[in-house]
Order: C-alpha cells, then sequence, then structure tokens
C-alpha cells in the first residue's frame, strides 16, 4: 500500500507550497521557535525548506531501490526546487487570470486518483494517514494540479487552431506515412533572449549529458540529472508520436536512428535536445466493429418518478415484445433521448462503446433484431436496445486524419504551453535565498527565471 501511494504522490508533492511561513507550535521552553526557513520567493508567494523536504523525501521514496539513477543529492535539490518554482508560477498565474477549483472538481479528481490506483477513497485517505500524510494537504495540493490543469487548457486554447488544410498537407507528407516513433529526451534550455555565454552554458551541460551517457549512465538516469523538461523526472519518456509531432529539424535525424541510439545535442529556437529512440511501429490499417441500433430511453423529472421511469419502461418492452406494436413508433412517442427520439430511436452505426459501456454489453449479448430487457443505464434512467446489425468498416482513412489532427494539435499545445512557461519564467520573480540551491550560473545576487 505505501508504495502505491507514494507513486501516485509523485507529482503532488511538487506541487505549491503554502504562501505564508508559520511558527512552529510552543514548546514548554521560553526559547522562541524558529520560522521554517524560506529557501525561494516566488512573486509574492514563498517555497519553505518544509516544502522541498517533502518533495525530495517523496522523489527518493519513488526511485527507492533505484537510487543510482538519481544524480548526486545537491543537483536533485536544485531540479525539485526549479519544479516548485515553476509549479508556484504556475498556480499564481491561475489564480491571478480567475481560474477557480470548485469541491466538486476536487473530489472528482480524488476519486480518479484513487481508481488510478484500484483504491476507494476512504482507502486512499487511511494509506495517506498511515503515512503520517494529511489528506487535506493532499486534495489541497491536487487542487493546485487541477487549477495548472485548467490554466494550460486555456492556453491552448487561445493559442491553437487546427485547419483542414493543414491536415491535408500533413497526409500528403511522406514523413507522415513512416509510422510512430518511441522517444525519450533530455532538454537543456536557454533563458528568452539568453547572451552568447548561457548559450556556452547550455552547449556545456548539453555535451555533459551526452558524455555522461556514452559514459555508461542510463538515458533515464541522465534525464533525471541535466534535463530542464518539465518530464525530467520521469527519465525524459516522450512516449509513442508520429513523425510530424517531431520538429522538423530533427525529423531526417530521427528517421535514420536505430533503436537505442542517442543523438549528439541538437540546436532547437530554444536550447538544445538530445533524443533516444526507443522503439519504432508502423502505420496499421485501422478496421472497426460497429453496431447499429435503436432504443427507447425513459428519465425521471420533477413530474416523474423513478417508480413510474420503470413502470413505464417495462409496459413499453411488453407492448413491443408481446403485443409486436412497432418500436420506431414507440420510439418516437416515448423515448426521452432527443438525439434519437426523432428517427424513430435509430443510433445509426456505430463503433464499439460508443454510446457506453452499459449499452455495448447489452449489445454484444442480442442478436439481430432482438431486443434486450430494460436495464437502468444510470441511477432512474432506463433503456431499451434492438441490435439492428454489426460490421466491419475500414476506418484507416478516418483515422489517419484523426491521428494527424491530434498530432498537428499536440504539437501546436507543447510549443503554445513551452512559449508561456518562458514567459512566465522571465516575467515573474524569484529569489532563491540558499546560495547551494541555485545553479551554478547564478552571481548570487537571486535572480528572476
Amino acid at each position: 500500500m505505501k508504495q502505491i501511494v507514494t507513486s501516485l504522490l509523485i507529482l503532488l508533492a511538487l506541487a505549491a507550497a503554502p504562501l505564508h511561513a508559520q511558527l512552529l507550535p510552543q514548546a514548554q521552553s521560553k526559547q522562541p521557535q524558529m520560522i521554517d526557513r524560506i529557501v525561494a520567493v516566488v512573486n509574492d508567494g514563498v517555497i519553505l525548506q518544509s516544502d522541498l523536504d517533502q518533495a525530495m523525501q517523496t522523489v527518493m521514496q519513488q526511485y527507492a531501490g533505484h537510487s543510482e539513477q538519481l544524480p548526486p543529492h545537491q543537483i536533485l535539490e536544485r531540479q525539485v526546487l526549479q519544479r516548485l518554482i515553476l509549479m508556484k508560477l504556475q498556480v499564481q498565474k491561475a489564480a491571478e487570470q480567475g481560474v477557480r477549483v470548485s469541491n466538486q472538481d476536487i473530489n472528482q479528481a480524488t476519486e480518479n486518483v484513487a481508481k488510478q490506483n484500484n483504491m476507494t477513497v476512504d482507502q486512499l485517505r487511511s494509506a495517506i494517514t498511515q503515512q503520517g500524510g494529511s489528506f487535506a494537504q493532499f486534495q489541497q495540493q491536487l487542487a493546485e494540479q487541477v487549477m495548472v490543469q485548467h490554466l494550460r487548457d486555456s492556453v491552448i486554447r487561445n493559442n491553437v487552431s487546427i485547419t483542414d488544410a493543414e491536415i491535408d498537407n500533413m497526409l500528403k507528407n511522406p514523413a507522415y506515412s513512416g509510422g510512430e516513433v518511441h522517444l525519450a529526451h533530455i532538454r537543456v534550455s536557454m533563458p528568452s533572449g539568453g547572451s552568447a555565454s548561457d548559450l556556452q552554458a547550455a552547449q556545456n551541460k548539453a555535451e555533459a549529458a551526452v558524455n555522461a551517457i556514452h559514459g555508461g549512465m542510463d538515458f533515464n538516469s541522465a534525464a533525471i540529472r541535466y534535463s530542464d523538461a518539465d518530464d525530467a523526472l520521469k527519465g525524459g519518456d516522450l512516449g509513442w508520436r508520429s513523425l510530424d509531432e517531431i520538429p522538423p529539424a530533427f525529423v531526417d535525424i530521427v528517421t535514420k536512428m536505430k533503436p537505442g541510439q542517442v543523438t549528439p545535442p541538437l540546436r532547437g529556437p530554444n536550447g538544445f535536445q538530445i533524443l533516444k529512440l526507443i522503439g519504432r511501429r508502423a502505420p496499421q490499417a485501422k478496421v472497426v466493429t460497429e453496431y447499429h441500433a435503436r432504443q427507447i430511453l425513459i428519465k425521471p423529472t420533477e413530474l416523474v418518478t423513478e417508480a413510474q421511469v420503470k413502470k413505464k419502461i417495462n409496459d413499453l418492452y411488453r407492448r413491443i415484445v408481446d403485443k409486436h406494436e412497432d418500436f420506431a413508433k414507440l420510439a418516437k412517442e416515448n423515448s426521452d433521448d432527443d438525439t434519437t427520439a426523432n428517427a424513430g430511436g435509430d443510433m445509426d452505426w456505430f463503433p464499439a462503446n460508443a454510446w457506453g459501456a452499459s449499452i455495448q454489453q447489452k449489445l454484444d449479448s442480442l442478436q439481430d433484431g432482438q431486443v434486450s430487457k430494460p436495464f437502468e443505464v444510470q441511477k432512474g434512467v432506463w433503456d431499451i436496445v434492438q441490435r439492428l446489425g454489426v460490421r466491419e468498416k475500414d476506418r484507416t482513412d478516418e483515422e489517419r486524419r484523426n491521428q494527424a489532427r491530434q498530432a498537428i494539435g499536440n504539437r501546436k499545445a507543447q510549443e503554445a504551453y513551452e512559449n508561456f512557461l518562458r514567459q512566465l519564467r522571465s516575467t515573474g520573480y524569484v529569489n532563491i535565498r540558499v546560495p547551494s540551491l541555485r545553479e551554478p550560473k547564478d552571481n548570487g545576487t537571486g535572480s528572476s527565471t
């Protein structure tokens, strides 16, 4: 249980810290108690030593048994602090832009975390408290994660658009037919408007990362140690991507690589990238099973109780099965589903699970022409479905178009948010109070990032 909860807390531990330092509880001694040390000032907020210690402890627990993948303690502390700072900047910006998180949002996010870890919310709460953690603090950190996600969604929504012409051009590009590649990366960033010395420092750091890899260091470990990307503590894994999701300047290099190979530092507009090709897979045809069905859906209202709904749906079932009344006519007259009622309940052809798992289970249990018994699709809402047909449909072209749209969207979204974060760093005031936690290039005065 402890291992599971430690894993799910890894990102939450890097959430924003409280805005104000608190005096420790007074002991019986008359000596004044020390204030929790401030390690960094971020605009009008602070990051405390206790926040950094907690985040460091979580990372160390996450890599228990694999500590050789972690950089030296001081370097890891800088990495973790930089992520705490970035998180703080994002939370502050979200609040400034009026982003709010409701109790319902927090509860839903908590349920999602519990479900992803095969727990109930009560089990999650118990596991956290058994480790000496605070469930309220966990939810606060989770709320900040939700705020940042809303901020990211807003930035992308306002800055990313995809046209049909862009999709057509991608589909015509030979690179798009080249399948997908699984990549990991190390990003060494330069500050916006950086000087020649900033460029040299970034290049030196990137070359040090490559030399370490060639010297036997695992790529994941090198990413943790050297990368400035948000995914550094995850080993820089980018997952599977089409070639069109990769910056055009790097496509030719990646297409010529073999799995396991690592590039030299590649100069980009904002610093250097080091890529590792983990795997490659060819495009595949997309053939899906589609169903044709129709339904009658009955919902409760202020005037119709759940009991009345259940009686009505059973009456309709008997009229269809026993009295052989026309399904379409009854659907048009009685169904509460606005999307299908006027079409006699016709749901048209659709892929599996498009109408939800409960409807799909019923369809799989029927033969063509059969009508299901009434079943509850959600509390108080009842349904009857009739399976009209099943077919195999080649959706390769449609799927390729959807994938192209997603690839363009992913690339633009990443670029838009990275630009946003660079601007956030360059305009935000950050003063790291502890000299040992400053980047080596820091001259000791504290700096804006």
